[in-house]
């Protein structure tokens, strides 16, 4: 036999989703009732400014109160209020949201765009924390009879009339037994302090106005100077320092958007600037939680994001699934390509003396946003050992000249770490090398991938995995003063001494002025290690054999007088110059430092 019917939800489906399921956290209880509660000041607001309300408007607010020994929070309205229809429409019919028809109805005459409710669900929320729950509320109609509904959290409900003298709503949570923590007049100051600083009409808390702040980023640009700005950058930081500078973001198709996202001066320590984006709706706080609206290399900017376009109860789920969402993300990239453009354009040197902040933002956009990359490569900063900036273009024009190897490819040389890696940087200027510093951390080693890739005829090469000479291969060798039966010799008594069988021993013609041996590290070696530590096979990595070049100058004065010693003498000759090279990359320690400085007072 076949039945054909509809599926019903009601309340005693859904309430245990709201308790549950709806929201993860229940503090949000009183940011969705406050929000109710404003968005019914509003409603009134907006009548009485097309004249459909002609009383006497007076002070419009919301108040929460906390009665600890009668476990109650109330939270009152003096706003457009219900009558026994709207509450019977708005209340029992789950989902329905009387914001919605608001707007739909008024759409037509008037801007709605801040009227918070969108989802009749916001007020179930108060069912999270309560084990009963009643609404006093009168009608901003003329003759309007003031009603209560009553109910404990089942499907059934009371609604009967009562008294009340002024217009509004009230909504009084008797608060269950296993939600007393927001009994605490602390907890609730947290959460109001939290979600209602900025909201649009008046809260009030025991007396004490909550939103005391103005949100500056609903004003226009033009109505603001620096001091603004830097003023409620204290407001949401107060232990922060002073931001680089700022966005305003102000958009009204084809989504609404208005937000100021500051550059914060980075430090090394990058997870102290993560999750600083607060992300509100009509100026109520949501989440910190933006990597879905942000784009992620911009996750270290600090400052405020409100869309009315984002609902109330959203859920991570929901943004990642928005179409909305991501034509956000779009602009934010594009506002911020276009704020640094304008930056580099118009103050070439302030944007180099922020570079160390900005490179972070933007070497990771590079990496990762193929629109951000085609703004920001031409205003992407590469620095050199001696301080001084270029751009991609210009950096190619500076070592075209004398880095330009044999198959007609620009080398692109760079220290990671200049101190320590002195020697080798001396060593390629006096070869005319211009030598890059790339100390940005693991964001560098992917950096310098991306600018192999992206730039056309460009390789990377670090001072240190070559001897000067080869860094730039342009198949011209020097000649060595040994013969052939002397550098085979050479190359023997190294090898006998060392007795190690990771070291790859080179007999190299160098100049007379390099070190008698230099030691490096291939650059495709060292990269397939930093591959295999960002992959998480770093420990594997470690326990296989490294191999070393060691590159003996063969032009160099001490070559002869090891060739010429024998025994012992010749031993402690190779064993201090090998030494020298270890020492040069901060690669000799523990006991084998020891017998270096041992040997080197004996010779002395």
């Amino acid at each position: 036999m076949q039945e054909k019917g509809t599926i019903s939800v009601n309340t005693e489906n859904i309430f245990p989703i709201i308790k549950k399921f709806l929201y993860s956290d229940h503090e949000i209880f009183l940011r969705e009732l406050v929000s109710n509660a404003v968005d019914a000041t509003q409603k009134l607001k907006r009548l009485a400014s097309l004249g459909e309300y002609t009383q006497d408007v007076g002070e419009l607010k919301v108040k929460v109160s906390l009665d600890a020994e009668a476990k109650t929070i109330t939270i009152s309205d003096n706003g457009i209020g219900m009558t026994s229809e709207e509450i019977k429409k708005y209340i029992n019919q789950v989902a329905f949201s009387g914001a919605t028809e608001f707007v739909e109805k008024y759409k037509s005459k008037t801007d709605t765009k801040d009227i918070i409710g969108k989802f009749g669900l916001g007020f179930y929320s108060a069912f999270m924390v309560s084990e009963k729950v009643t609404i006093l509320s009168k009608s901003y109609q003329e003759g309007s009879e003031a009603v209560q509904w009553t109910c404990d959290g089942s499907t059934s409900f009371e609604i009967e009339s009562t008294s009340k003298e002024e217009r509004g709503t009230d909504i009084i949570l008797h608060i269950a037994e296993d939600s007393t923590e927001f009994l605490e007049k602390y907890r609730l100051q947290g959460i109001l302090d939290k979600y209602g600083k900025f909201l649009p009409m008046p809260v009030e808390f025991e007396g004490d106005l909550v939103n005391d702040q103005a949100p500056i980023w609903v004003k226009s640009p033009n109505e603001l100077k620096d001091e603004d700005y830097l003023a409620f950058y204290k407001v949401l930081y107060p232990m922060a320092a002073e931001p680089l500078f700022w966005i305003h973001l102000n958009v009204d198709y084809p989504f609404n958007l208005t937000g100021i996202l500051y550059f914060p001066k980075v430090t090394s320590n990058l997870d102290l600037y993560k999750d600083k984006i607060q992300l509100y709706s009509r100026q109520v706080f949501i989440t910190d939680e933006v990597k879905d609206i942000v784009p992620e290399f911009l996750m270290l900017l600090h400052g405020v994001i409100d869309s009315p376009d984002i609902p109330l109860n959203v859920s991570r789920s929901f943004l990642q699934a928005d179409s909305n969402v991501k034509k956000i993300n779009g602009y934010i990239t594009k506002k911020v390509a276009d704020k640094l453009q304008e930056l580099f354009k118009n103050d070439r040197e302030g944007y180099e003396n922020k570079w160390q902040s900005i490179g972070l933002f933007v070497k990771y956009g590079f990496l990762s946003d193929d629109k951000f990359y085609e703004k920001a490569k031409d205003f992407t900063l590469l620095k050199n050992t001696e301080g001084k900036y270029f751009t991609l273009d210009e950096y190619r024009e500076h070592i075209q000249a004398a880095q330009t190897d044999k198959d007609n490819k620009a080398v692109f040389i760079y220290s990671h770490e200049p101190e320590k890696q002195s020697l080798y940087i001396q060593s390629a200027r006096k070869k005319g090398f211009d030598v890059l510093t790339m100390n940005d951390g693991m964001i560098d080693s992917h950096f310098i991938t991306a600018l192999e890739s992206k730039l056309e005829n460009t390789t990377l090469k670090r001072v240190d995995a070559d001897v000067a000479d080869k860094l730039v291969d342009t198949g011209i060798t020097q000649e060595s003063v040994l013969s052939e039966d002397e550098n085979t010799k050479l190359k023997e008594i190294f090898e006998k001494t060392l007795d190690n069988k990771n070291l790859v021993i080179q007999i190299e013609s160098l100049p007379t002025d390099e070190l008698p041996v230099v030691i490096t590290v291939p650059e495709f070696m060292r990269r397939m290690q930093e591959m295999a530590k960002t992959q998480g096979f770093g420990a594997m990595m470690g326990n296989m054999p490294q191999t070393i070049n060691v590159s003996v100058n063969a032009n160099h004065g001490i070559v002869q007088k090891i060739l010429s010693s024998e025994g012992e003498a010749q031993s402690r000759l190779v064993l201090q110059v090998y030494d020298l090279a270890l020492l040069s990359q901060n690669m000799l320690t523990g006991e084998n430092l020891g017998k270096f400085i041992e040997r080197s007072v004996s010779m002395v």
